[in-house]
C-alpha cells in the first residue's frame, strides 16, 4: 500500500479567514459560561435549568453548546440574517438530531418572545447597543416577562480605569493575532467605539472584522435599572485571581471589590 501524505493545512490569512470562526475562537467560552450559567442557576432555584433564551445569540454558539449533551431547548434571537444563517450551518446543524432543541429567531430583542425561559443571556456586552436609562430599562422588563418564576437573568459587563481612554490590546492565538481597539470614549455620554482586527502571519488583516457603537454602562447604572424594570435581585460575581494576580476564570460573588485596570464581570438578576 501506497504510504498515504498528510494534507497540509491551510494558513491563515485574511482572504481564507472566516471572521466569524476567528470570534468564536477569540472572544467566546460556550463550554465554560455554560457551566457558569447552570451551576448559578441551580444554586439559586434549587433545581436543573432546561430552557435558555439567548439574546443578541449571532452564531448561537451559546445554544449550541448548551443543548449539544443535555436535553435542554434554547430559543436564541438575533436581528442578522446573514450571522443566524452562518450559526445555523456551522454551529446547529452539526448537532443532528440535538438541532431540533434550538430555535432560532430573527427579532429585535425587546419584541415579545413566547414562552418562560429559566436561563436568559445577554453576553459579550451586546447590550450596551442601548444608549439611553428608558431603553436599557425597557429591554430589561421585557426579559423579566419571559422568564419562568425562578428564572435567572446572566450579563456580563467590562470596566476599569484602561476602558477610558483609546488603547489598543493585541492577543496571540494560533495562526492569528486578536486585536481589540477601544477607538473613542466620549467622557460626557459615555459613548464608546471599539473595533476588533485579525492579524496574520503572512501579513495580511482583516481591518475592523466587528465594530461595535456602545454606551459604556457602570455597574451601579445597570443594577439599578435591573431593580426598576422590576428584578428582586442582582449580584455581581467578580472573578477570582490566583497568587500572581491572574484570572483563574472562577468568579464568586462580591459585594465589594478592588479597582483593576481592566475587568469583566457577570451580573446575575432574579426575577
Amino acid at each position: 500500500m501506497p504510504r498515504r501524505i498528510p494534507r497540509r493545512k491551510i494558513a491563515l490569512t485574511a482572504r481564507t479567514a472566516d471572521r466569524h470562526d476567528l470570534y468564536q475562537r477569540s472572544v467566546q467560552d460556550a463550554e465554560a459560561e455554560g457551566r457558569f450559567v447552570a451551576r448559578t442557576f441551580e444554586r439559586i432555584a434549587g433545581r436543573k435549568a432546561v430552557s435558555l433564551r439567548e439574546d443578541f445569540c449571532g452564531t448561537a454558539l451559546f445554544c449550541a453548546q448548551w443543548v449539544a449533551k443535555r436535553p435542554r431547548t434554547a430559543v436564541g434571537l438575533d436581528l442578522d440574517r446573514e450571522v443566524l444563517a452562518w450559526g445555523t450551518e456551522h454551529n446547529v446543524a452539526p448537532l443532528g438530531e440535538r438541532a431540533a432543541s434550538i430555535q432560532l429567531l430573527r427579532q429585535d430583542v425587546r419584541a415579545p418572545c413566547r414562552g418562560r425561559f429559566d436561563v436568559t443571556v445577554a453576553l459579550n456586552f451586546s447590550y450596551f447597543v442601548f444608549r439611553t436609562r428608558d431603553d436599557l430599562r425597557g429591554y430589561f422588563e421585557g426579559v423579566r416577562r419571559s422568564m419562568a418564576p425562578d428564572g435567572i437573568f446572566v450579563l456580563d459587563a467590562y470596566g476599569g480605569y484602561q476602558s477610558w481612554r483609546p488603547q489598543t490590546e493585541r492577543r496571540k492565538l494560533v495562526g492569528f493575532t486578536y486585536v481589540w481597539e477601544q477607538a473613542s470614549i466620549d467622557p460626557i455620554d459615555h459613548s464608546v467605539v471599539n473595533h476588533i482586527h485579525f492579524e496574520f502571519t503572512n501579513g495580511s488583516r482583516l481591518k475592523r472584522a466587528f465594530s461595535y457603537e456602545w454606551r459604556l454602562w457602570t455597574l451601579p447604572e445597570i443594577r439599578e435599572l435591573l431593580a426598576e424594570a422590576g428584578f428582586s435581585r442582582s449580584t455581581v460575581y467578580w472573578e477570582d485571581h490566583d497568587a500572581n494576580g491572574d484570572g483563574t476564570n472562577t468568579y464568586r460573588p462580591r459585594a465589594h471589590a478592588r479597582q483593576e485596570p481592566a475587568w469583566v464581570v457577570y451580573i446575575v438578576a432574579e426575577r
